[in-house]
């Protein structure tokens, strides 16, 4: 007998779906039941990607303007009716990878919070509306910060951990779920070029590893469909580490 699907009849928003972990968490959830809306950036090309891709829907957009967030959200809505689980990755990228806590730090968490909070805030009265609300934020990847930037790293995660036990706060009472994820070194398009330019950082991130070896997007996406099922129904405010297991040195 086959195993009933366990977002069956779910609306989800994804950002930043047509690469990496974007786009396995897109593909497994529709995979499990769920319609999928696959955001991503006006060059990136997610519309033609999933246009023969049945249960996801593909739409480009600017993702990096808080401002624009609450227009793509009711996009969202007018394409599937309604909105059950929300995937929050946004697309920030230093032009090198950051090596201390410092203002270039600074500002990207200030930019993750804004746009973050600006879809959490546009969604939040269709996922009161749902069974089944689901707040998903996930974490920088490791590629991001230099190998000497442990102290940056640990603290965008724990930035991302306040932000989001906050969501959980402001919106359990609804039923609403939210949790984050962090990934560690996680090989997308875009971490295989800083790894192709910074074999160092590549080792570094094998090295940290318990598994000794950089994971993959679906390895998060397993974990994103746990929290956006009804498995995670009690489950809120916290976070879980994709990296291998960490080893700290």
């Amino acid at each position: 007998m086959a195993e009933p699907l366990r977002l069956y009849g779910l609306k989800a928003l994804v950002t930043s779906a047509a690469s990496g972990i974007g786009e396995a968490v897109a593909r497994t959830l529709v995979k499990h039941g769920a319609a999928v809306l696959a955001v991503d950036g006006l060059n990136s090309g997610v519309e033609q990607h999933f246009a023969s891709v049945r249960g996801i829907d593909g739409y480009a957009a600017e993702l990096r303007d808080a401002g624009r967030i609450p227009a793509l959200v009711e996009v969202a809505v007018e394409h599937l009716g309604a909105i059950d689980i929300l995937i929050n990755e946004f697309p920030l990228q230093p032009e090198t990878p950051i090596a201390e806590c410092g203002r270039e730090l600074d500002d990207l968490l200030q930019t993750r919070a804004e746009l973050v909070m600006s879809m959490c805030r546009g969604a939040l009265p269709h996922l009161k509306k749902s069974p089944a609300g689901r707040i998903v934020n996930i974490g920088f990847l490791r590629n991001i910060f230099a190998a000497t930037g442990t102290d940056a790293c640990a603290s965008a995660e724990r930035d991302l951990a306040a932000i989001t036990r906050a969501l959980a706060v402001e919106t359990g009472e609804f039923g609403i779920t939210a949790n984050y994820v962090q990934p560690g070194a996680i090989m997308t398009a875009v971490s295989r070029e800083v790894f192709r330019k910074d074999k160092d950082l590549r080792d570094f991130c094998i090295s940290s590893s318990a598994a000794k070896r950089l994971g993959e997007p679906v390895d998060v996406a397993k974990v994103v469909l746990f929290l956006a099922s009804d498995d995670a129904v009690f489950v809120s405010g916290t976070g879980v580490a994709v990296d291998g297991g960490r080893i700290e040195g």
